[in-house]
């Protein structure tokens, strides 16, 4: 039988209020406490708290605080990630970024959902991945919902709302975003 962090991270139903959930969410708190709270600025102490909520990540992210994630462990990025002030990703799911990707200030990553369902809705969750190729930035204000890839390349303009895939090189604006034209051509 599968335990419940098994099902998320496997893109099934799953209770988020499971106790290892709760208490994986508590240790990333923590340590966004003293990375948002205690430290605040970008130092050495920063960058060693940093590392351990981003285990999978280069040790070349920098982030703005405040800055506020579920779990970090979730979170898989390349070198020279960037992420300004008032950055959320949600990762219940793998989040995965490319090196040399810019997020704008208030950007928000949403790997969670939930069932439509109401009675269902109650109970359980679901997430779904989020995979942004190298050299993307992504505009202040934007929103990633659950299940979206942005290729390599691509510029999602400030305040956009990326409901769907997003294909190399391009630039995407709206809500839901949309893309206006190819980039990056010779």
């Amino acid at each position: 039988m599968k335990s419940e962090k098994e099902k998320m991270l496997s893109g099934e139903n799953y209770s988020a209020v499971d106790k290892e959930l709760v208490q994986d969410r508590i240790k990333a708190k923590k340590l966004l406490h003293k990375i948002n709270v205690t430290e605040y600025w970008v130092n050495k102490s920063t960058r060693k708290l940093v590392a351990e909520l981003l285990p999978n990540s280069k040790n070349v992210v920098h982030i703005e605080p405040p800055f506020h994630c579920d779990y970090g462990y979730n979170i898989e990025c390349g070198e020279n990630v960037f992420f300004n002030v008032n950055c959320v990703v949600l990762d219940s799911m793998k989040v995965k970024i490319g090196s040399n990707v810019m997020f704008g200030p208030g950007v928000h990553l949403y790997t969670a959902t939930h069932p439509l369902h109401k009675t269902e809705r109650r109970l359980l969750e679901i997430a779904k991945p989020i995979t942004i190729g190298d050299d993307c930035w992504i505009g202040g204000q934007s929103v990633i919902c659950p299940g979206v890839t942005i290729g390599p390349g691509s510029v999602i303009g400030a305040g956009s709302i990326v409901t769907k895939d997003i294909p190399e090189n391009c630039l995407a604006v709206g809500n839901p975003a949309k893309v206006i034209r190819k980039l990056n051509e010779k």
